[in-house]
């Protein structure tokens, strides 16, 4: 193999591994967008724990059939996938089918991930929307974390450690979400909000 050979196949290298490691950094903020353990991502997509984390942590190349897997798992294609990052001015447009959509246990309130990904870890947001009697039960977020919940459509109750509180369209709720805290729609309409969750926003005694 010439120069010219070992040239091209250290960048054939570099190049797979630019793109191993997009896959692994779009797989972990995805499963934690989901709030996923590793457990549960393996059981829904059928790629074995380790290799999961393997993969997260770019150590390893999984074959197509593995990425397809953890895609259809995770609710977003291939491309979308090993999209990697683009010089130049910065614009990027979601489909509808790319929108990652969470449903309550009451399947009356669904929650359409239209936050950016990458900042999953310390900023979401969600388009939200609870039919009639609609009730979405949350666990406790990381300890100074603060949701905000501006109601567009109908009328939403919050509820946070025995504390009840009323918004309609056009009002805004914020309050700590570090403790379980529960959304209910208690009319006979539909409502709407835009739910914005800001981790660790303060440390409040």
């Amino acid at each position: 193999m010439g120069v010219e050979g070992r040239d091209r196949q250290k960048a054939l290298e570099a190049g797979a591994q630019a793109v191993s490691g997009q896959l692994g950094r779009t797989v972990q903020r995805l499963r934690k967008a989901y709030n996923l353990s590793l457990s549960e991502l393996s059981e829904q997509s059928g790629v074995a724990k380790s290799i999961i984390s393997q993969i997260e942590r770019n150590e390893t190349n999984p074959t197509l059939a593995t990425i397809w897997r953890l895609s259809q798992a995770l609710d977003i294609s291939i491309e979308r996938v090993l999209q990697g990052v683009q010089e130049g001015p910065f614009i990027e447009k979601s489909s509808r089918g790319d929108t990652p959509i969470l449903v309550s246990d009451d399947g009356q309130c669904r929650l359409a991930i239209i936050g950016w990904i990458k900042t999953v870890e310390w900023l979401q947001w969600y388009d939200f929307s609870a039919g009639p009697g609609g009730v979405l039960e949350s666990d406790a977020h990381q300890r100074g974390s603060v949701e905000c919940l501006s109601v567009m459509e109908g009328e939403l109750e919050v509820e946070v450690a025995g504390v009840t509180e009323t918004a309609r369209a056009g009002e805004t709720l914020r309050y700590r979400c570090d403790r379980p805290h529960v959304i209910r729609n208690r009319a006979d309409a539909p409502a709407r909000a835009t739910m914005v969750c800001i981790l660790k926003a303060a440390v409040m005694e």
